[in-house]
């Protein structure tokens, strides 16, 4: 969020930040003083994994299919978030007072999401809302209000990282497959 609305363009680790919510501005000031302090600065999208996933929704009933033309969204698998934290802490000569962004390599548009997940569970896809008239909270709304692709290629050259879930199909499908493990047993 500390980019601010970007109209759909890349941002990069050095992208100046422009941060426009209440949540974004304290997000850049925190970056501030830690950065005062000579430390990393590690930015992380939409994360989601195994109990905090659109899989999840789609259970429940609560997932809506927000339609808003051009939007697109960065997320993050959680295994991902630990894999980059520890790439950073093992390299073998750390770099300092840098901004990292942990995410996967295919922003994508919300509904697309949502209707792989539905796919996988092999439920309906739940019928298109016009943002205009979806149930959302305000904090949602003001999510909605931006739109960027984040950019990982300097992270991973920097960290000499991957993450194991390079999209959101590689990384639903995976908790999809730890879910079947752990009712199997």
């Amino acid at each position: 969020g500390v980019y601010g609305d970007q109209g759909g363009a890349w941002v990069y680790e050095d992208t100046p930040i422009h941060p426009t919510s209440p949540e974004a501005v304290r997000r850049a000031m925190a970056e501030r003083q830690w950065a005062g302090q000579g430390a990393s600065i590690f930015r992380l999208p939409g994360i989601y994994g195994p109990m905090r996933s659109v899989l999840d929704r789609l259970r429940a009933g609560t997932a809506q299919a927000i339609m808003k033309p051009g939007q697109v969204f960065s997320r993050i698998h959680v295994d991902d978030i630990a894999s980059g934290l520890e790439a950073a802490i093992l390299l073998e000569k750390p770099i300092k007072n840098r901004v990292f962004h942990l995410c996967d390599d295919e922003p994508a548009a919300p509904q697309d999401v949502l209707w792989y997940a539905a796919d996988l569970l092999g439920v309906p896809r739940p019928e298109p809302v016009p943002f205009e008239q979806a149930d959302l909270s305000p904090m949602a709304r003001r999510f909605y209000s931006e739109c960027k692709r984040v950019s990982n290629v300097h992270t991973k050259q920097d960290l000499e990282w991957a993450p194991t879930y390079p999209t959101y199909r590689e990384g639903l499908a995976a908790i999809l497959r730890s879910e079947a493990v752990q009712f199997d047993t």
